[in-house]
């Protein structure tokens, strides 16, 4: 794995100004090989300015140990070096001082003025040095050799340390220009990490959401009219068989209503073969107890001795396929993240603004005084949108069952041009009535189910008291 500028920058744990002990210890083997061949040559320095050894040897050794300071002072370096040029020592000291400031982050000027100055110095001193050799008959070539040995000289001192400097520069620039981006991707996949992160929890909660709801759909208005129509079959059992009949078998078409449209959703929810068969032989098992005719559960109706026969396993059936969809609804979480939940296009179709009337249909049946008003040219909506309205109407009534029991009740639909508009109002309650023995339980959270399903397609929810003492749910979706 590569080591990023963050871990490079932690790793320094060298001495003084060194990253690394390693560099530390390199620059001090630089340093005392500097200062040995200055030490060296400071004899025949001694020699030639009429010095005392000792004198030229201590001048070069303190010279030549100046290098140690290469990386924290690079200019210093090569101006001692090119200041002892002329007593022909500290070439060792020339070289790396001329690469070190080269592969510095010093401004580029700076290093061409240093390396001209250590070429004309160089060049300088060589060609004196050569000259006099010439002149004396220690060198026995032409007068060409004089500058050729210069200018060669000067540009082998010179050239190599500071392209190879320039060189390792660029390529250190470039390492960490790659350690800078390797920590910045570093960082923008751990922050795309945590937005993942967010989004999936955000889409579990959703899912969960939509899930509760539509069991809250389906469940609470099929199960609250099978309540109402069983109390009123429990109530004339006796007195008018015929009648009690005729809402044993309407009970009997609710309960497969509410199956059907709870194993649509069951099959959307399946993420696997072990949720497939648990689901199926939970949503089976009850779907049997219902798939008789409405002949054959009148008969059984009729030919018992109690009221109260019939009520008991269609509760049931509700019971076991609510308690059916809620498993396979919390299988099916880990794989609405991943795409195999059900998703917007994962979701059956539900309810249409077609079966309106018979949904108004079944709460007449269940002994409400409804009435259904439509304005406007009918026309086909989107699928949610249908749903949508839909579900508002289902649960508007579903209230009234619950809490308003034998109060009159008005539907009305408007189609209008961009929009569709609907409206579910109930007069105030009878204070005796058929229905006002029924007790339904109340989650406390069908108003706000509403107002979520509006508010997801751009509508507008209202809900409230009247002030003839009814309640009044209007809702406005955008077409």
């Amino acid at each position: 794995m590569t080591t990023t500028g963050e871990e490079h920058t932690a790793a320094g744990t060298g001495p003084w100004w060194w990253v690394r002990w390693r560099s530390a210890v390199l620059d001090a083997g630089l340093a005392l090989a500097s200062a040995a061949e200055c030490g060296g040559e400071g004899v025949r320095f001694a020699h030639d300015a009429g010095l005392p050894v000792p004198i030229g040897v201590v001048f070069g050794v303190i010279a030549g140990s100046v290098l140690l300071v290469r990386r924290k002072w690079p200019i210093a370096v090569v101006l001692v070096s090119i200041a002892i040029t002329p007593a022909q020592m500290g070439f060792l000291m020339g070289l790396v001082g001329l690469y070190t400031l080269a592969a510095s982050e010093l401004p580029r000027r700076i290093t061409a003025a240093l390396a001209a100055m250590s070429f004309a110095g160089m060049l300088i001193v060589t060609f004196v040095r050569t000259h006099q050799g010439v002149m004396s008959g220690d060198v026995t070539m032409g007068d060409w050799f004089v500058p050729f040995a210069s200018i060669t000289t000067a540009i082998g001192m010179t050239a190599p340390p500071v392209l190879l400097g320039l060189y390792m520069g660029a390529r250190r620039r470039l390492m960490e220009s790659l350690r800078e981006r390797a920590d910045s991707l570093e960082r923008e996949l751990q922050l795309l990490a945590e937005r993942a992160e967010e989004r999936a929890e955000w889409a579990r909660n959703e899912e969960r959401t939509r899930i509760a709801r539509e069991m809250h759909d389906v469940v609470a208005h099929r199960v609250s009219l099978m309540v109402v129509h069983a109390a009123a079959l429990q109530a004339i059992a006796r007195k008018d068989p015929e009648k009690a009949v005729k809402n044993a078998a309407l009970v009997g078409d609710m309960g497969r209503q509410a199956l059907t449209e709870l194993r649509e959703m069951l099959g959307v929810l399946r993420s696997g073969n072990g949720a497939d068969g648990r689901v199926s032989a939970a949503a089976s098992s009850p779907a049997s107890l219902s798939s008789s005719s409405p002949s054959s559960s009148s008969s059984s109706s009729s030919s018992s001795s109690g009221s109260a026969v019939a009520p008991v396993p269609l509760a049931a059936v509700g019971v076991a396929a609510a308690v059916a969809a809620s498993r396979a609804a919390d299988g099916s979480r880990a794989g609405a993240v991943s795409g195999a939940g059900p998703g917007v296009g994962g979701v059956v179709e539900g309810p249409c603004l077609a079966e309106l009337d018979e949904l108004v249909g079944q709460s007449a049946a269940a002994g409400m005084v409804v009435a259904l008003s439509v304005e406007g040219d009918v026309r086909a909506y989107a699928r949610e949108i249908e749903q949508t309205a839909y579900r508002v109407v289902q649960e508007a009534l579903t209230n009234v069952h619950k809490h308003a029991a034998g109060a009159k009740t008005y539907v009305r639909l408007a189609h209008r041009v961009s929009e569709i508009a609907m409206q579910v109002e109930n007069e105030c309650p009878p204070e005796v009535g058929a229905g006002s023995s029924v007790r339904l339980p109340s989650g406390g959270n069908g108003l706000l189910g509403m107002k979520e399903r509006v508010a997801a397609l751009g509508g507008v929810f209202v809900s409230g008291p009247t002030d003839a003492g009814g309640f009044r749910v209007s809702a406005v979706i955008p077409a």
